[in-house]
């Protein structure tokens, strides 16, 4: 879809171009030593990765000619002969990232170096069909390129992040309690096809995940979660510099958890009890019954709208609002405390649109509940709370290997039309 936007053919050169971007362990690692680092020098990179000169020189030759990293014009006066230092070449190369959400949508735009350059954001997915859906998100992603003078042969790929639990082998969502349409819709290779380059896809946990060690925040940190709510829960872990992600691609569904028995039933899953429809739902009950509040939930009952209204009512003392925040807070905590007994964590960030308004009061509830009895965990909000899995996704693309996920590209490629009469980002 995609190169019609540009007036470019999808086929085998796309491909080829998309492919390139990281091959191999030490190209990716010496890509993110200069990413986070630069300016930096080869003998500095062969120093910290424990490489010898000749990998490290191999490694920066490839990246070098395939415009990943240039030369700064920057010297390192040590003494002897200056050191040539490298730094990122941000514009050479860029992803797309697509959180696919039931409360939302986004899509972003990011260079080499994680910034992001372009964003939109749309309402969720869960009342239209997954083939229609992915059409929308080809058109943005058309929208955001043409607002940015992003041309094709810049765009080496896209990141996917979904809620529930993944096949990585088929690129399809297993189950997911907030989209179940998606159920089996053959979702990476449908959105690769609309695009024509490769997808890497993963939970929004764990893209939200990647997407904070990306950015450089979990710097100093071993064990690492990032605790992550849309219209569902869920977590994402960095353990010693790695992404954790099980023997199935599927670890950290918190939401699935039952903390609260009732006799030798299993008692209500924590999304039951701290996600958005919950808080949605104590709140119209506790209206019913005569509670004084500001909150204004809607007429249709949108539970994303009103968990919204109920957590901007809260972030300006509402005493309702501020009650049904703090108990949704204690919920999540219940569930983070076990994580962190369990994997020992000292560093903990909340991500997702759920956690964009109030999210300083959930952090301050966690901090808490966290402290006592162990080393102190390092509690922030993500880097980009609402827009995380979307932007984890991106990097996704440079973390992991496309060719991972091959794109299937038509030789018919449709003209997408705009939805957009001025483009936007």
């Amino acid at each position: 879809m995609l190169a019609c936007v540009h007036g470019a053919d999808a086929g085998p050169e796309t491909q080829k171009r998309a492919r390139r971007a990281l091959r191999t362990p030490t190209r990716r690692l010496v890509l993110d030593l200069i990413r986070t680092r630069a300016p930096i020098s080869r003998v500095q990179l062969a120093e910290i990765t424990g490489l010898t000169p000749a990998s490290i020189t191999h490694a920066v030759r490839s990246l070098l000619d395939e415009g990943l990293v240039q030369e700064s014009g920057l010297r390192e006066q040590t003494g002897g002969k200056p050191r040539v230092m490298l730094t990122i070449s941000a514009r050479a190369r860029c992803t797309v990232g697509v959180q696919l959400g039931a409360d939302w949508i986004v899509v972003v735009l990011t260079d080499a170096r994680g910034a992001v350059i372009g964003r939109i954001r749309v309402r969720g997915a869960r009342q239209d069909e997954p083939a229609e859906v992915i059409g929308v998100v080809a058109v943005h992603v058309g929208t955001l390129l043409r607002a940015t003078a992003i041309g094709p042969d810049q765009l080496i790929g896209a990141g996917l992040a979904v809620p529930g639990t993944i096949d990585p082998e088929l690129g399809t969502i297993r189950v997911s309690p907030s989209l179940p349409r998606w159920s089996g819709f053959p979702v990476r290779t449908a959105l690769s096809e609309a695009l024509g380059v490769p997808v890497v896809m993963d939970t929004d946990a764990t893209a939200a995940a990647v997407g904070e060690y990306w950015s450089g925040r979990l710097a100093g940190a071993d064990a690492h979660c990032t605790l992550y709510m849309g219209a569902g829960i869920g977590a994402g872990f960095v353990l010693a510099g790695v992404v954790h992600r099980g023997a199935g691609g599927n670890p950290g569904p918190l939401g699935r958890l039952h903390l609260h028995r009732t006799g030798r039933e299993p008692g209500p899953a924590l999304e039951d009890l701290a996600a958005p429809h919950a808080v949605a739902r104590r709140a119209r009950r506790a209206l019913d019954d005569g509670r004084v509040s500001a909150i204004a939930l809607t007429e249709d009952e949108d539970p994303f709208r009103d968990f919204g209204t109920i957590a901007s009512a809260a972030v300006h003392d509402d005493p309702l609002a501020l009650e049904l925040v703090e108990e949704s807070a204690h919920y999540l905590a219940d569930a983070v405390v076990t994580v962190a007994d369990l994997l020992d964590i000292d560093s903990l960030a909340l991500a997702g649109p759920s956690f964009s308004t109030a999210g300083a009061l959930y952090v301050a509830v966690l901090e808490q509940r966290l402290q006592p009895g162990r080393d102190r965990v390092n509690v922030t909000l993500a880097a980009h709370v609402a827009d995380a899995a979307a932007v984890g996704a991106a990097a996704l693309v440079f973390h992991e290997d496309p060719v991972s996920a091959p794109p299937s590209v038509p030789t018919d490629v449709r003209n997408v039309p705009s939805v957009y009469q001025v483009p936007t980002s």
